[in-house]
């Protein structure tokens, strides 16, 4: 089988529209959280989410016409995209375009074209509903329009597992160069709901924070969470077979060695208290890399800040780790970006490679107020500099899914 390599990444979010910039905010702590201003959320229980902020799609597309046929989500997904195939360098290589592919997912896609389109409908009748709206509001669309912005012509396809999506696409993509079906895969997740609607949705479901500073609103792991802060944005990963990546000369960030799938089959939004899918996805990822006792491992955790999901992770590292995982360094980066929902996997992801690249555990950030249910190494306030060999990413997601990926730090 082929071994998976990392050689490119690009990242939209709260605290940043690059890498050099996301991953400085994150090793200083950068909160973006903040009140919303994207709409007028009086009306609403919620006064916090994490936006992007001075985001431009000029910077990424050749014309207006194409901005306009296209979703926020589907615009944050070309830029990040964008990113990630500069830096690899991959389209300046001899490739073969029908061995390159795009995995590219949305939790939800592109619900702010649903809710302008349904108010034309309303307001001015039938014939005023775009032409372009089911093309913008479909959620494969991003996965299509980076396909043919790129000439990528090999595997695509989108995931739609809600907050797992693009740990997902980075594992399917992962599989599918592991077992042959291509050379290198764009991969990750997009996400663009902060609007009214999706976030009365996620209220009257009980899953966000209601804190209105936003000091108070991100907080996993801390005894004093009440639910996750809605944020946006995305992450891609150039994916590629390791002789095709060597053999044009491509800087390799890190390799992927190990992925876990599986679903609790329990309810459609709350965990499984026992976390029994997720220790399947970790111990499948963990096995597959071949990890030990012995290796210094970094986890990325799902780490939302509701109550059920950070206990039930926390039991699950255990049950998968034994008493190594109080050795283990573990922090949630949603402390700082918000829940980035179908982005927030790849995002994560992201962030265990350059955690991986320059030895720096991003933290946790406001942690105040420890809870006994959450006891282990959370990386609390401020960044840690350890040489760890392995990072493991977690997502878990609405309807019982469950994701992990398992990266190893690549040498020469």
């Amino acid at each position: 089988m082929c071994r998976v390599v990392v050689t490119g990444m690009g990242v939209i979010t709260p605290v940043g529209n690059d890498l050099d910039t996301f991953w400085d905010s994150l090793k200083k702590g950068v909160c973006g959280v903040d009140k919303i201003k994207r709409f007028d959320a009086s009306g609403l229980k919620v006064s916090l989410d994490a936006e992007v902020k001075d985001f431009n799609p000029k910077d990424y597309y050749d014309s207006m016409q194409e901005i306009r046929k296209s979703d926020l989500y589907m615009q944050y997904a070309m830029a990040a995209a964008g990113q990630a195939v500069k830096q690899s360098g991959i389209l300046e290589s001899d490739l073969d375009r029908e061995r390159f592919g795009v995995y590219i997912g949305s939790g939800i896609g592109g619900i702010n074209t649903t809710i302008r389109e349904q108010n034309k409908l309303r307001d001015k009748g039938p014939e005023m509903v775009s032409p372009f709206f089911v093309p913008m509001m479909i959620s494969n669309m991003a996965a299509g329009a980076v396909s043919i912005k790129f000439g990528a012509k090999g595997p695509t396809l989108p995931v739609v597992t809600a907050c797992a999506t693009s740990t997902h696409t980075i594992g399917e993509a992962y599989r599918a160069i592991k077992h042959g079906y291509a050379d290198a895969i764009i991969a990750g997740g997009s996400e663009a709901s902060i609007n009214e609607l999706a976030m009365a949705g996620f209220v009257n479901c009980q899953a966000l924070n209601l804190a209105e500073n936003p000091e108070e609103g991100s907080l996993p792991f801390d005894k004093r969470r009440g639910g996750f802060v809605m944020g946006e944005g995305a992450g891609i990963l150039i994916l590629e077979e390791y002789n095709h990546a060597k053999k044009r000369g491509a800087k390799i960030l890190a390799e992927v060695v190990g992925y876990g799938n599986t679903a609790d089959a329990y309810h459609i939004t709350a965990p499984d208290p026992e976390g029994s899918g997720a220790v399947r996805a970790i111990k499948n990822a963990v096995e597959e890399a071949g990890i030990s006792d012995g290796d210094e491992i970094y986890i990325n955790a799902h780490g939302t800040g509701t109550h059920l999901n950070d206990a039930m992770e926390t039991k699950a590292i255990k049950a998968v780790f034994g008493k190594k995982a109080y050795d283990l360094h573990i922090s949630s980066t949603k402390s700082m970006t918000g829940h980035m929902m179908g982005a927030t996997g790849a995002v994560e992801a992201i962030a265990s490679v350059l955690a991986l690249e320059d030895g720096i555990i991003p933290p946790t950030i406001n942690y105040k107020e420890k809870d006994e249910e959450c006891d282990l190494n959370y990386t609390v306030n401020e960044a840690a500099s350890v040489p760890v060999e392995y990072a493991i990413s977690t997502s878990l997601g609405f309807g019982g899914h469950n994701a992990c990926i398992a990266f190893k730090r690549y040498e020469a």
